[in-house]
């Protein structure tokens, strides 16, 4: 297995869909990973640049809710409870939360995507709310689009990621 030199692993070049989708989105999480480590919890709630207050710690909040929307409830048909307010998708940061309680439960919300997943064929769909439906066109979406759609939403904060990094130590990377 090919790795980053922080020790990712490296989508591989040739393999099935299911592989593949899943090998990229892993590697997106890793790489969300990678720029909330080292930090302690001041740094991991320092916001990028005026005006926005996006945060590290933040994005951990996000994507967990993230998980937790598509692959819990959409897709397994899970009640979850919301783990923020809806009004800001999770980015307000919770006072009484620090970085290695939110990490953690960010991992448990990957690990249990992942099994929720495991052995589904990637034809099979979840169902949509109706304010979801008006944005999709559907009342229900395939595991491979929520697969598609979770590596966009991951690389497109990893973007943020990068650029709040950068800023609190300098640190850049692949």
């Amino acid at each position: 297995m090919v790795t980053t030199p922080d020790g990712r692993a490296v989508p591989p070049p040739h393999a099935d869909e299911r592989a593949m989708l899943e090998s990229w989105l892993d590697f997106h999480r890793a790489t969300l990973a990678s720029k909330c480590a080292g930090l302690d919890d001041r740094q991991l709630c320092l916001a990028s640049v005026e005006p926005s207050s996006m945060t590290l710690l933040g994005l951990l909040q996000h994507l967990t809710m993230v998980e937790r929307n598509w692959f819990h409830r959409v897709f397994a048909g899970l009640d979850v409870p919301p783990m923020a307010p809806a009004s800001g998708g999770g980015f307000e940061l919770a006072p009484d939360r620090g970085g290695d309680e939110t990490l953690a439960e960010w991992r448990r919300a990957v690990a249990r995507s992942r099994e929720l997943t495991a052995g589904a064929s990637l034809e099979d769909s979840g169902k949509l709310s109706d304010r979801e439906a008006g944005f999709v066109g559907d009342k229900e979406v395939s595991l491979r689009w929520i697969l598609v759609h979770m590596i966009e939403e991951y690389a497109r904060h990893n973007g943020h990621a990068d650029l709040i990094r950068e800023r609190i130590d300098g640190t850049t990377g692949v």
